[in-house]
């Protein structure tokens, strides 16, 4: 699978600890950086990621911050990307069964190596479930559109 990953200055250990995870597993893993723990902006790390996955040159992205929020909010800012905060193994594989989630954003600071590493695992492994869920994942990139100027729906 293609992999894009990145994370800010708060996750760039354990980025780095999944990215050779990934790559050790067979993926072939994009890392967007930054190449140091030094401080930085989470939204400049998470855009080319949210670009990759949008523009299909990635099949999933990881994002990592101090609680994956940040990197969350700023990627689903990119049109095609639902990115989704991976805290527990039941909300991360619904939320790839349910949503469709094309990228996992996880929090550095509550989470340990093995959680993450299990977390991700879960992420790539779980496919879409499709059905009743592909009417409301339709419906989630419709709102990505230009707004409606009569105000409607």
């Amino acid at each position: 699978m293609k992999i894009a990953i990145a994370a800010d200055h708060a996750g760039f250990v354990l980025k780095e600890k999944l990215r050779q995870t990934q790559t050790g597993e067979g993926h072939q893993v994009t890392d967007f950086g930054p190449a140091g723990p030094e401080s930085c902006d989470y939204p400049d790390y998470a855009k080319p990621v949210a670009n990759e996955v949008a523009a299909g040159r990635a099949e999933r992205g990881i994002l990592v911050c101090s609680t994956g929020i940040g990197m969350a909010m700023a990627a689903n800012k990119v049109a095609g990307v639902r990115a989704a905060p991976g805290v527990s193994e039941d909300e991360v594989r619904l939320t790839r069964e349910h949503n469709d989630a094309n990228v996992l954003t996880l929090g550095a600071r509550y989470l340990d190596d093995d959680q993450a590493r299990k977390l991700t695992r879960i992420f790539l492994e779980t496919d879409f479930a499709g059905g009743r869920h592909a009417r409301r994942v339709a419906k989630i990139e419709q709102m990505g559109q230009a707004p409606d100027p009569a105000g409607g729906q």
